[in-house]
């Protein structure tokens, strides 16, 4: 994979580094206001795995107790040879994170600022609008098209765009943007903007109108695609991803990270879930089996919820969210939040086939 040149790093992040500090005052909002889960709730709310990690992670994590003192250099590099291997692409086009929120904060303060703007869909994952504004850069909303796919022409139009952000399938639609757009994207989006294709989801999808952008690394510089560990591989508390990218890339998104701000637990466990094939193939379908089941009581209800491709669903209730959100959650159901751009669908996480039950009782009851 050839490197790229001081001049072409220079036209693919233009003004993005230098004007990527973070404000204090922004800096230090907290951490997180997700509730508590009291005891006998039913949290379908975050799109999280209801199985938890494999039975091989778990005893990975238990192990690499005994190495708790230590900093986690040989861990990552363990870890991310085997990422290598699982991708067939050099170790030098990886890196770790604390989760793929973390890649996604670095690639926001790396390449966008005052002149260089962050492009996303809406609604999407909302990392890189939240971070965007602390670099002092415009953040512009496309929305989505008619069939749930990100508006890849439009997002490629908006000028002096530091970064473009794809989440694929997205979230929270659970709809897959096709890989033929998403060829043509990477094909004729300008050359000094970083596109970063987000792949949280990447292990649900079974639609063959999609591909993984990571194909495409060695063809494209300023490319940039994520995953994670938190959802096929059930580990969203131990907080590890990693980005793709070719090597200047990767060097770039490293000088704005923190040392060592993964763990020995959660690489040892990750490492262990890449070899788990298995895991992961069971949880996909288990998840398919669920989500068909729901499908077809929602329909019963007379709601069709948007084709979905990851663990999560969004469905249009016909009327405002807020209030059937409150409701539900008075039964004791956690739902996922209100969307602006979608006001009437509802997102809910695919859990256990009981969960789903509690959920559509639920949901009938407050329709009644």
């Amino acid at each position: 994979m050839p490197d790229l040149s001081r001049r072409d790093l220079a036209r693919l992040f233009g003004l993005g580094i230098a004007a990527s500090g973070l404000q204090p005052a922004a800096a230090a909002r907290a951490v997180s206001s997700k509730p508590r889960a009291p005891k006998g709730v039913v949290r379908i709310s975050s799109n999280e795995n209801p199985y938890g990690p494999s039975r091989a992670a778990l005893d990975a994590a238990r192990e690499a107790f005994s190495l708790a003192w230590r900093y986690p250099d040989e861990a990552a590099d363990d870890l991310i040879a085997e990422l290598a291997k699982h991708h067939k692409l050099p170790e030098r086009c990886f890196l770790l994170g604390a989760g793929s929120s973390e890649i996604l904060k670095l690639a926001t303060t790396a390449f966008c600022g005052p002149g260089r703007k962050a492009v996303t869909a809406d609604p999407t994952f909302e990392s890189i609008a939240h971070h965007a504004p602390v670099s002092s850069a415009e953040v512009v909303k496309v929305p989505l098209d008619k069939t749930f796919a990100h508006d890849l022409e439009a997002m490629a139009k908006v000028p002096s765009a530091g970064l473009i952000y794809v989440c694929n399938p997205n979230n929270p639609t659970a709809s897959l943007t096709p890989k033929a757009r998403v060829r043509a994207f990477l094909a004729d989006a300008p050359e000094r903007t970083a596109l970063l294709v987000d792949e949280a989801y990447h292990h649900y999808v079974d639609s063959p109108d999609y591909e993984s952008a990571a194909l495409f690394v060695s063809g494209h510089p300023n490319l940039i695609v994520t995953r994670t560990f938190s959802k096929i591989y059930g580990m969203a508390g131990l907080r590890i991803g990693y980005a793709i990218a070719q090597p200047p890339v990767i060097q770039v998104l490293a000088q704005h990270g923190a040392y060592d701000s993964v763990n020995v637990l959660a690489m040892a466990a990750a490492k262990a879930s890449i070899v788990d094939a298995a895991h992961a193939a069971e949880g996909k379908a288990r998840n398919a089996k669920t989500r068909a089941q729901v499908f077809a009581d929602l329909k019963k209800l007379g709601l069709s919820p948007i084709p979905s491709q990851a663990n999560f669903f969004m469905v249009d209730v016909k009327k405002p969210v807020g209030p059937l959100i409150a409701a539900l959650a008075a039964k004791g159901i956690q739902v996922g939040r209100a969307f602006p751009a979608l006001p009437t669908h509802l997102r809910v996480t695919v859990g256990t086939p009981e969960q789903m039950r509690r959920f559509t009782e639920a949901l009938a009851a407050t329709r009644a």
